[in-house]
């Protein structure tokens, strides 16, 4: 797999966001800068910075030493509020839930893990959380599975 969806050499440590209490993965300063709009990305300290993925909560980013970065100074703040799933691909939720529902999410989940692996994602920019996304496939659709069996 690509560098962005295999484990990484930098460690992912965590952070409770000051806004909402939520614990937060850290994030390389690299992603910081791709998804931080202009002028704010120019503000960016050394710090070390968290992402806050609560969907309630305004704080996109937070640093060690307490500066934050709202969702709206974002430049995915649109995808963010869309429940994109996959921002290397295009994928929102929606797109999953209803492959999910048509029997033909496998399909749609193999292509993004086909593209992962040659090197095409670009995970640790175009995601706001630096992360992989196939996680999210995976964590939805035992969120769909548990809903059908209740």
């Amino acid at each position: 797999m690509s560098s962005c969806c295999s484990n990484h050499a930098t460690k992912i440590i965590t952070g409770i966001c000051p806004q909402c209490g939520e614990s937060c993965k850290s994030v390389e300063h690299k992603t910081l800068y791709h998804q931080v709009k202009f002028p704010e990305n120019q503000k960016i300290s050394l710090d070390k910075y968290y992402f806050c993925s609560s969907e309630k909560c305004p704080v996109g980013y937070f640093s060690s030493t307490g500066h934050a970065i709202s969702k709206q100074q974002l430049r995915t703040y649109q995808e963010i509020e869309d429940d994109k799933l996959c921002y290397c691909f295009d994928i929102n939720a929606d797109h999953y839930l209803s492959a999910l529902t048509a029997n033909n999410a496998e399909t749609l989940k193999n292509f993004v893990i086909q593209k992962t692996k040659s090197g095409d994602c670009a995970c640790d920019i175009k995601n706001p959380s630096g992360q992989c996304c196939l996680a999210k496939f995976k964590a939805l659709e035992r969120l769909a599975s548990s809903s059908l069996v209740n």
